[in-house]
């Protein structure tokens, strides 16, 4: 997992820390400890590939869903689409400003 981290974040340099800060500050499943700002990466790794096919918010905010929910199973289903769709947004608007 490392080396993927390694790659995303050379092939996507500040896009993949701003993803990364995104989630953390969303902190959707409540792993914010203010000191642990990569606890993220691993979703990111996930995410940040996918996002080549967003053609719109609507998507980012499927690709975010379907990522957390395999990553943390039953606590990212319970999470209500609206706090999806506010990260989502976050996320979207960071992308195409990449672009």
């Amino acid at each position: 997992m490392k080396n993927n981290s390694a790659q995303l974040k050379k092939q996507y340099s500040s896009l993949y820390t701003q993803i990364e800060k995104i989630l953390f500050e969303h902190d959707l499943i409540g792993i914010n400890f203010e000191d642990n700002t990569d606890e993220y990466a691993p979703e990111v790794d996930t995410i940040l590939p996918r996002l080549s096919s967003a053609s719109n918010v609507e998507d980012v905010f499927i690709i975010i869903k379907e990522e957390f929910i395999v990553f943390f199973e039953d606590i990212a289903k319970d999470i209500k689409d609206d706090l999806y769709k506010s990260m989502a947004e976050d996320v979207w608007l960071a992308w195409k400003q990449q672009q």
